[in-house]
């Protein structure tokens, strides 16, 4: 089931997680969020914000939504080497442009610089 019927959903849990982006270059992207195949849930993807933790350079970031869960398959960028000015934060999605994330997805970054972006992430988990 690659997208579960949310009509009569059983729970909602709301998440949010904190990643440092350790990875610099395609396809060793960072995961932020995995929602496994035949999981029975849909991840409602409602902020993501991109803090530069360097305080003396930008880095730049890109996000990509993949085709299969563990940053399997095809990545397609919602972000794409977007510059984060030193101790400045992006946001890169809000309540205003939620989108879903379908059974055997996941969405990774990574960023110029090794360990200069931190993510954080919220998403409301939709149990079918």
């Amino acid at each position: 089931m690659a997208n579960p019927n949310i009509v009569n959903v059983a729970a909602i849990y709301g998440n949010t997680s904190t990643t440092l982006i350790s990875s610099t270059a395609d396809p060793f992207a960072t995961a932020l969020v995995n929602n496994a195949a035949s999981s029975g849930k849909v991840y409602k993807i409602n902020s993501i914000v991109a803090a530069n933790v360097d305080g003396t350079s930008a880095c730049d970031i890109t996000i990509k939504i993949f085709s299969q869960d563990d940053l399997g398959g095809t990545g397609t960028a919602i972000a794409s080497t977007i510059s984060v000015p030193a101790d400045a934060t992006l946001i890169i999605t809000d309540k205003t442009t939620s989108f879903y994330l379908l059974e055997d997805k996941s969405i990774g970054a990574t960023a110029s610089a090794a360990n200069d972006i931190v993510v954080t992430i919220s998403w409301e988990e939709i149990n079918a």
